[in-house]
């Protein structure tokens, strides 16, 4: 894919964040944008950014992708109406922070249905029509956490680490398959987002806190800046992006220290988070 210039982008969880930076970067690069998210506020907004940026066509839809019907008949009402699909970015996603075990299975399958199920349901439908359109591309939201190991991040992680083995493995399907789409994995360090903050902890555990030291000390990255090197790896046809400074310098220290991380990581975890 050289351009997004006439091609049809897909981006959920566009209510805000990576998705909305996204929305309006294609839509600047004169692409047809189809966006979603839960949130239907947010996405009124980000509707009017992706107006504003001049792009082609904008479809808006409120949507749970944690729900597979509705991914179903979203997938075929998009390809209905714009004719093809080029690329479907799977960004939704949310958080869940706290120690194992003061977890509950409610808390863990909420995580579970949005970050893992979300990307396979997302991929699942719009695949076909990417394949159709010759020209095609998939871009999963993985993490940081995809790639090493934090505490407090047990089902974060857990999804993210699936996100990341699914997506390698389509790629290498698509190879195999001699299909034009390509596929990347995308894992962003901190992002200025509100993830956290709008998030979930278990019981007991403050949220207000892990915001702030998200906010003021770990986000490092503008959602602008993150969607641009997206937008970069999608037409590199890029395997795998890492987003942010502290992406590369963790992941570097993770597979220096191989195992042994965790204890370095253990350790500083304790004398930072609250």
């Amino acid at each position: 894919m050289k351009s997004l210039d006439d091609k049809v982008v897909v981006i959920t969880g566009a209510g805000s964040g990576i998705g909305r930076a996204l929305a309006v970067n294609a839509a600047g690069r004169g692409a047809h944008v189809a966006i979603s998210d839960v949130n239907e506020a947010g996405l009124a907004e980000t509707v009017e950014l992706v107006k504003a940026a001049g792009a082609r066509a904008v479809r808006s839809d409120t949507l749970d992708v944690a729900k597979r019907e509705e991914i179903t008949g979203y997938a075929a009402a998009v390809a209905d109406q714009f004719g093809r699909v080029n690329v479907v970015v799977n960004n939704a996603g949310v958080s869940m922070t706290g120690n194992f075990e003061n977890m509950s299975y409610e808390q863990m399958e909420w995580i579970v249905d949005i970050n893992f199920w979300g990307v396979v349901n997302g991929t699942k439908e719009f695949l076909p029509h990417l394949i159709a359109s010759g020209d095609g591309h998939v871009v999963n939201l993985s993490s940081l956490f995809g790639l090493i190991s934090m505490p407090g991040q047990t089902l974060y992680n857990s999804t993210k680490y699936a996100v990341r083995g699914f997506t390698e493995a389509l790629r290498e399907e698509m190879l195999i398959g001699k299909h034009k789409v390509g596929v990347t994995a995308v894992h962003p360090g901190g992002i200025k987002t509100g993830i956290v903050r709008n998030g979930r902890v278990t019981d007991g555990d403050d949220l207000e806190a892990l915001a702030k030291l998200f906010d003021k000390k770990l986000a490092r990255t503008s959602p602008e800046d993150a969607a641009a090197a997206i937008v970069k790896a999608v037409l590199r046809n890029q395997p795998r992006l890492l987003i942010g400074a502290d992406a590369h310098a963790l992941h570097h220290i993770g597979k220096l220290l191989g195992a042994r991380y965790q204890d370095v990581f253990a350790f500083g975890a304790k004398r930072v988070l609250p």
